[in-house]
C-alpha cells in the first residue's frame, strides 16, 4: 500500500476515534461541572501532572526508536519488554511512598488518597505499551482506534458511574485505571500476532535504543516543565480552587488541538520515518500537516473564542465563568500551539531529536522567570498571558529549526495558513453581525451562531480549498 493510502487509511480511522472521544470527553466534563467542586478537577490535575512527569522516564523514548529502527529483533525487544515493567514497579513505588511530599507542597490532604489509586497505572499501561508501540510501527491505525474507543466509553461511564456516587476527585481517577485496564488486556490479546517475549534480558542489546532515548528523555523532561509549569505554579501558589478553573478552561480551549495533533503526527510519524533520506517528500509531508493542522484548528478555535460566554453557561452550569477569559486567551495559545506540534515529526524522522531538547532548554530558561513573575504579579491571567507570549516565542524558534532541517518553507507555509485565517475571519465578522442586530444569548441564538459559522468556514473551504470532486476522490479512497 502506498504512503498516500496508508495516511488516508489510518486518517479515517484516527478520525472516527477522535470524534468518539471527544464527544465522550465532552460529555463527561459537562457532567462532572455540576457534579464536581472546582477543586475536585484540581486535585485530578495534579494527579494527572505526577502521573505524566514519571511517565517521561518509564518509556526511555523507546516508542520514537522503536518506530525509526522500524525494530524486529525478538530479543531487543523482549528485553525493552521486561525493562519497561521493572521501570513501571519502581514508577508504582515512587508514586505511592512519595506522595505525602506532594501532599505538603499543594497543602491538600484529599491529594494523598488520590495519588496512591493514580499509583496503579505505571503497572497496568506497561504490561501492554510495548505492543501499542509495534501497532504503530506496523501502522494497524483500525486497531488502534477501535481499542481506544471501547477502552474511551468503559472509563467515561466508570467515571460519570462514581462521580454520581459521591466519589468526587476518585471518579476520575477510576475511570481513568478502567479504560487504561481494559486498553492493556486488549493490547496484549492483538498485539501477540507481532511479538511474544521471550525470557531475554541484556541492556548491552538495547544500547542503540538507549542513547537514541537519552535526548528524548532530555526533551521530554524540559517539554513537561514547559507544559505544566502554569499547573505546578497555580497549585503551589493560588491553590487547587483556582486550579480547577484553570484546568478546565485549558482542557475546552486546547482539547482540539491536543486531540487532533498527536493523531495526526501518529498517523505521519511512521511513514514519514520511511521518507527520512528524501527531504524534499519530507517537507513536502510537513506542509500538508501543518496546513491540515491550521484547517481543521483555527475554525474551531476562533469559534469557541466568539461563543465561550454564551457556551459556558449552558453547558458547565452556574460557578464557572471564571473560565470565560481565560478560554479567550488560551485560544490564541491553541492556534500557535498546533501550527507548531509537527516539529517533533521532522526532528524524529531525520533523526536529530537533540534539537528538540535544546529548544525546550531554551524555552524553559526564559519561561520559568516570566511565569513566575506574572503569577505573583497577576495572579492566575498572568500565568495565561505567560504562556501565550512564551507559546509565540517558541513558535518563532520552531520555525527557525524547520528551516534547518528541511530547508526553505516559509512562502509556501504562508499561501496556506492565509486561507484558513481569511475564512475564520470572514466568520467571525457574520457571527459578530448576527450578535449585534438579532440575537446573542440563549440556546436558539447559540446554536444558529454556531451554525452560521460552520456554514461560512465550510462554504469558504468548499469554493477556495477543497472542491467537491477532491471530496469524491477522497471518499472513494477510503
Amino acid at each position: 500500500m502506498s504512503n498516500k493510502k496508508l495516511a488516508i487509511s489510518g486518517a479515517k480511522w484516527t478520525t472516527i476515534s477522535t470524534v468518539v472521544n471527544t464527544v465522550l470527553q465532552f460529555v463527561q466534563i459537562a457532567i462532572l461541572a455540576r457534579l464536581l467542586e472546582p477543586s475536585s478537577f484540581g486535585i485530578v490535575s495534579i494527579s494527572t501532572l505526577v502521573i505524566t512527569f514519571l511517565g517521561i522516564f518509564a518509556h526511555f523514548g523507546f516508542s520514537n526508536s522503536i518506530v525509526y529502527k522500524q525494530e524486529s529483533d525478538h530479543k531487543v525487544l523482549s528485553t525493552i519488554y521486561f525493562l519497561n515493567l521493572m521501570i513501571g514497579a519502581a514508577m508504582f513505588v515512587i508514586i505511592y511512598f512519595g506522595s505525602p511530599l506532594l501532599v505538603m507542597y499543594y497543602k491538600e490532604p484529599r491529594l494523598l488518597e488520590v495519588l496512591h489509586i493514580s499509583a496503579f497505572y505505571f503497572p497496568i499501561v506497561f504490561l501492554g505499551q510495548i505492543y501499542n508501540i509495534l501497532l504503530e510501527k506496523e501502522l494497524k491505525f483500525r486497531s488502534l482506534a477501535l481499542t481506544e474507543i471501547v477502552c474511551s466509553i468503559l472509563a467515561t461511564s466508570v467515571t460519570i458511574v462514581l462521580a454520581y456516587q459521591g466519589f468526587q476527585a476518585k471518579s476520575l481517577v477510576f475511570g481513568l485505571l478502567a479504560g487504561q485496564t481494559l486498553k492493556m488486556i486488549v493490547q496484549n490479546i492483538i498485539g501477540r500476532v507481532y511479538f511474544s517475549p521471550v525470557w531475554y534480558f541484556r541492556l548491552k542489546e538495547i544500547k542503540d535504543h538507549l542513547m537514541f532515548g537519552i535526548y528524548n528523555i532530555g526533551d521530554s523532561l524540559l517539554g513537561f516543565a514547559n507544559s505544566n509549569m502554569d499547573t505546578i505554579l497555580i497549585g503551589g501558589v493560588l491553590g487547587v480552587k483556582e486550579l480547577g478553573y484553570y484546568t478546565i478552561a485549558s482542557q475546552i480551549a486546547i482539547y482540539p488541538v491536543a486531540r487532533i495533533c498527536p493523531i495526526i503526527v501518529q498517523i505521519c510519524y511512521p511513514i514519514m520515518a520511511r521518507m527520512k533520506e528524501n527531504l524534499e517528500q519530507l517537507k513536502g509531508a510537513y506542509l500538508k500537516i501543518v496546513d491540515f493542522l491550521s484547517y481543521v484548528n483555527i475554525p474551531l478555535l476562533a469559534g469557541l473564542y466568539l461563543m465561550a460566554a454564551n457556551v459556558i453557561p449552558l453547558i458547565y452550569g452556574s460557578g464557572w465563568d471564571e473560565t470565560v477569559p481565560l478560554i479567550k486567551i488560551f485560544v490564541f495559545t491553541g492556534i500557535f500551539s498546533c501550527l507548531m506540534y509537527p516539529l517533533s515529526t521532522v526532528a524524529y524522522s531525520t533523526g536529530k531529536p537533540k534539537l528538540l531538547f535544546y529548544l525546550n532548554l531554551i524555552t524553559l530558561i526564559i519561561k520559568f522567570p516570566l511565569i513566575y513573575f506574572m503569577a505573583k504579579q497577576y495572579g492566575i491571567m498572568g500565568i495565561a498571558y505567560g504562556f501565550l507570549i512564551m507559546t509565540f516565542i517558541t513558535l518563532i524558534l520552531n520555525f527557525v529549526l524547520i528551516q534547518y532541517m528541511v530547508g526553505d518553507f516559509m512562502k509556501t507555509f504562508l499561501e496556506n495558513i492565509a486561507k484558513p485565517v481569511l475564512f475564520s475571519l470572514a466568520m467571525a465578522v457574520v457571527i459578530l453581525l448576527y450578535k449585534q442586530f438579532i440575537g446573542n444569548t440563549g440556546v436558539f441564538h447559540t446554536i444558529v451562531q454556531i451554525a452560521i459559522g460552520g456554514l461560512v468556514y465550510g462554504g469558504l473551504t468548499l469554493k477556495y480549498k477543497l472542491s467537491l470532486s477532491e471530496i469524491k476522490n477522497l471518499k472513494q479512497s477510503l
